[in-house]
């Protein structure tokens, strides 16, 4: 399924948000206001990392790459000319697929440190699964985890909700906590393209 044709549609994909990014007013400029989301978060709000969580197991490795671009271009701590700069640049990033993230270091994002997070959630399965008797398929529960994250990030629960829900008051979470939610129609090399390029821009 390689070769030119989906090389092709992979710098197509690219180079539509290369023109975004030069042409779109910075209010909808979406790597500009990423940028900025980064910088606030980094260097106001004093919040030093950010997970990466596709939700789709074909992204795997999105976060180590994005770690590798993002963490070598704006992991200085000078200007051009020398002199330490006078607050910190950069942030650690760091991820996993949704599902394993879940099951890995979810519980500090909800509970412990404040962990800025992008999400990126596929609307159409590149292999949706249908098993006999399952009203939804695989994707569908995916989906529902990855619109429920940024969900419990923002609002938490109180003790009181959790004891009016039979839940033991140490799960308390205080929400409140910053995430974005990027949303593709589908995984195809076009759009694979452009998300690689919005990180691109962001950086």
């Amino acid at each position: 399924p390689y070769g030119f044709s989906v090389m092709k549609k992979f710098l197509t994909g690219a180079r539509s948000i290369d023109q975004h990014f030069h042409s779109a007013p910075f209010e909808s400029n979406i790597p500009v206001l990423l940028g900025l989301l980064s910088v606030w978060n980094v260097s106001f709000l004093g919040y030093p990392a950010r997970a990466i969580l596709p939700y789709t197991q074909a992204l795997e490795k999105l976060a180590p790459h994005i770690q590798q671009v993002s963490m070598e271009s704006n992991g200085k701590g000078v200007s051009i000319d020398g002199v330490r700069l006078p607050f910190e640049a950069g942030e650690i990033d760091f991820g996993e697929p949704g599902t394993n993230g879940q099951h890995s270091f979810y519980q500090l994002i909800h509970q412990g440190r404040v962990i800025p997070c992008d999400f990126i959630g596929i609307v159409k399965s590149q292999q949706p699964v249908y098993l006999k008797d399952e009203v939804v398929n695989n994707h569908d529960e995916l989906m529902s985890n990855f619109f429920a994250q940024p969900d419990a990030l923002a609002y938490g629960k109180t003790p009181e909700q959790l004891q009016s829900e039979n839940v033991a008051p140490h799960l308390t979470f205080t929400g409140n906590r910053p995430s974005l939610s990027l949303l593709l129609p589908s995984l195809d090399a076009y759009r694979i393209g452009q998300l690689l390029a919005i990180y691109e821009h962001r950086i």
